[in-house]
């Protein structure tokens, strides 16, 4: 057989196809990654995701305090349902070991400082050593905080991951869910509103 013969053979031999049940999972994952990939910038708010805890009561919780903090020479209350009625009340959701937490901290700092406004926190999944340096850095805009080490509480009250904020009204009913850190703007242009909203 001659070169020529060989490649005359090579030429008119068939290719080989890829069947189609081969490609058809690597098709799937690259239109749900486009999907998602597309939710994530047009919609990807994920301060705006919807919570059925709206208008309902605040869960029935009871939380110890952070074993350990003191502020001015006296240990930090718990938090429990009971706490959080009677007026306007914050809950912030954080942790140590979230850097989000640590960005949003000065404008919980100031927060505190509004008398219109109790600010609690639940301190989520943490280190009692870990949370008390935290804030002991930091400074502690908490009027209590309640240590969630397992996680419980977080469940009920229907947490995506730290920071989360909520607003509470005097009835005792969750008013508003802020999702992910605080920043100026949605300090400013969201939280605020929701808190004058939940005082009327």
């Amino acid at each position: 057989m001659t070169e020529a013969d060989l490649q005359g053979a090579a030429a008119v031999r068939p290719r080989r196809r890829v069947p189609v049940l081969a490609v058809l999972p690597l098709v799937i994952f690259a239109g749900l990654a486009g999907l998602f990939l597309y939710r994530l910038e047009a919609g990807g708010d994920t301060s705006r995701v919807p919570s059925a805890l709206i208008g309902k009561p605040v869960p029935d919780f009871v939380l110890p305090p952070l074993a350990g903090l003191v502020e001015a020479g006296a240990p930090v209350p718990g938090l429990a349902t009971a706490d959080l009625k009677g007026r306007v009340t914050v809950v912030n959701v954080f942790a140590s070991w979230c850097v989000p937490c640590r960005q949003e901290h000065p404008l919980l700092m100031q927060l505190a400082k509004d008398p219109s406004v109790r600010l609690v926190g639940i301190n989520y999944k943490d280190e009692p050593e870990n949370a008390r340096r935290f804030l002991g850095s930091l400074g502690n805009p908490y009027a209590a905080v309640g240590a969630d080490e397992k996680g419980r509480a977080a469940i009920d009250w229907g947490v995506y991951g730290v920071p989360e904020t909520f607003v509470v009204g005097k009835d005792g009913r969750i008013a508003y869910k802020f999702i992910g850190p605080l920043s100026d703007e949605s300090f400013e242009r969201v939280l605020k509103p929701e808190i004058g909203k939940a005082g009327r």
